[in-house]
């Protein structure tokens, strides 16, 4: 089963460039479609409110259960004090699968990595060409698995890709997604050096190709147990252990301060247990 595990949708609110604006999801799923392309892992773009932005995002994985599994997306900075309820919602009412973060907004704090670990769940970092911030979390928090996406840089910083090159080599819990790298030797190096199971396809749709992308990771040319690994395998094995019952970080939030009251979301709230699609959810 091909994963995508790196794609935007829903609609943000600050309307100043197409990713704060709307990531339109029908086209991007038709191409993925033909290219074979199964599941796909979504998280809203960026927003004044992730709360609000995340719930949008649940009544969407809603209308497509088959296709897509959710990531929250939570500002590190804004949202302190209530990261923790934001993900416990996402990953027991919705049955998100992880947690987005965005150097751009801010950089992790041990708020969201303890939140990652309470949940057993991956954490996505977009970087944004600064590596070296993951260099300081993962071994301070070995049991969450940290994905970085776009080799470190989707302004192809050579310097970015080969430090998170010498991350997956060096953490066990560091690992990269393939989206938007332009620079192809990179990805050589990277599934020749770490392996092919530090490495996850991710396309960065809807405003990048996902049958671009994914003919990258076949112009490989890697065994066929490999590139499954790439193109699937690893994402569900950092999937697998996510808990979503409920009641799980109850001595966690005891001992943290109680969370903000939360902005009113856009819309009725979604029903409890979106299932994943059945043959995924065996899987997990």
């Amino acid at each position: 089963m091909i994963i995508d595990c790196h794609c935007h949708a829903g609609k943000g609110d600050i309307l100043t460039a197409p990713w704060n604006t709307e990531a339109p999801i029908k086209a991007y799923l038709r191409r993925a479609r033909a290219a074979g392309i199964a599941r796909t892992v979504v998280f809203p773009v960026f927003h004044t409110d992730y709360d609000t932005a995340n719930a949008q995002l649940a009544r969407l994985v809603a209308v497509y259960p088959g296709r897509l599994i959710g990531f929250a997306f939570v500002h590190a900075a804004r949202d302190a004090g209530r990261v923790f309820a934001m993900v416990e919602k996402a990953v027991t009412k919705w049955r998100f699968r992880g947690i987005k973060v965005h150097g751009h907004d801010a950089m992790p704090t041990r708020e969201v990595c303890e939140a990652a670990q309470a949940f057993r769940i991956p954490l996505l970092v977009d970087v944004g060409g600064r590596a070296q911030v993951i260099d300081l979390l993962a071994p301070q928090y070995p049991a969450v698995n940290f994905i970085i996406p776009h080799l470190g840089s989707f302004g192809d910083d050579w310097r970015a890709h080969q430090q998170v090159i010498d991350l997956l080599i060096r953490l066990p819990n560091v690992f990269a997604d393939t989206s938007g790298v332009r620079r192809f030797d990179y990805l050589v190096q990277a599934v020749k050096r770490a392996g092919p199971r530090k490495v996850l396809f991710g396309s960065d749709g809807p405003w990048l190709h996902p049958g671009l992308e994914l003919h990258k990771i076949r112009l490989l040319g890697l065994p066929p147990d490999s590139e499954a690994l790439i193109l699937g395998g690893n994402a569900l094995r950092l999937m697998r252990t996510a808990r979503v019952e409920t009641g799980v970080g109850l001595a966690f939030s005891q001992a943290r301060p109680q969370p903000r009251e939360p902005r009113r979301s856009d819309g009725p709230e979604v029903e409890a247990h979106l299932p994943l699609p059945e043959v995924v959810e065996r899987q997990l």
